[in-house]
């Protein structure tokens, strides 16, 4: 890691390979069209908490302080949308009551260390692709199903556009 600047960083679910290959399939079986910007599989995640530009120098003191208590739980990816911005996105048609528990723990963590949080409501989804408003999701969704059993601190690399997973959390 860089000593010096800032990490732009969020709090996710990251999903095993076997998740991320089924993820992949659900995109793979939209039909997008040419401004479409599909989001490289191993990008693929659910952001639970965006944090943005962090000091580097505060990130000894984040991984530890985000620790929070995670129960695993099953999550249910089975709805593809496409939302009015151009987004192309998987949901929960049913959300677990572990996730926004989960999400609220964080919040409070990210609150103890003195650092915002959204005010807009949170809405559960991975993203599959920008800039998609003209493409058409698959008549039938694979439903996927992913067994939650942690999340992950993640820096989002200005350069390359990769995400680097800083420490993951069970």
């Amino acid at each position: 890691m860089k000593a010096g600047g800032t990490a732009r960083l969020f709090l996710a679910l990251w999903p095993d390979d076997g998740t991320r290959e089924a993820l992949a399939r659900c995109r793979n079986a939209w039909a997008w069209d040419a401004h479409a910007v599909p989001e490289r599989s191993e990008r693929l995640h659910l952001t639970l908490h965006f944090l943005g530009a962090v000091p580097r120098r505060r990130l000894p003191e984040l991984i530890d302080g985000l620790r929070v208590s995670c129960s695993a739980f099953t999550l249910h990816l089975d709805r593809a949308q496409r939302w009015p911005n151009g987004i192309a996105v998987l949901t929960p048609q049913a959300v677990p009551q572990a996730l926004p528990a989960l999400h609220a723990a964080l919040r409070v963590g990210l609150e103890r260390l003195d650092l915002a949080t959204e005010t807009r409501r949170w809405q559960p989804h991975l993203t599959l692709a920008r800039h998609a408003s003209e493409s058409a999701a698959p008549a039938h969704t694979s439903m996927v199903r992913w067994q939650v059993r942690g999340y992950a601190l993640v820096e989002s690399q200005a350069v390359t556009g990769d995400y680097l997973v800083l420490r993951h959390y069970a």
